[in-house]
């Protein structure tokens, strides 16, 4: 149950982020409501997670995979260049989250 947290988590802060340009720097409402519910279902779930795994493993989930899916929203739907320097250094990101899931709970 507490992968299923961090999906939603996930999800939650990759779906704030992408609102934070329409916030247009926080000055449009509905936007900023929007953008704001999302990183506090994002947290709030992230803190269940952190009950049953250890937050280091959360962490490196939650931030790599946001991450990710924040790159390839913004070469898709935001008109973002994806260039090589972006696709490695994605890539050396999920790296290093598999490295740290290797390393286990001890």
């Amino acid at each position: 149950m507490p992968y299923v947290f961090l999906l939603i988590a996930i999800a939650a802060e990759v779906a704030a982020t992408s609102l934070l340009k329409s916030t247009e720097g926080f000055s449009k409402l509905w936007p900023t409501v929007a953008c704001l519910t999302g990183y506090v279902i994002s947290f709030a779930a992230l803190s269940v997670c952190v009950k049953d795994l250890p937050v280091g493993v959360v962490y490196a989930l939650w931030s790599a995979l946001g991450t990710a899916a924040i790159v390839a929203i913004g070469a898709v739907f935001l008109g973002e260049p994806l260039n090589t320097a972006k696709v490695v250094g994605v890539s050396l990101i999920i790296a290093g989250v598999v490295t740290v899931n290797l390393g286990g709970a001890h």
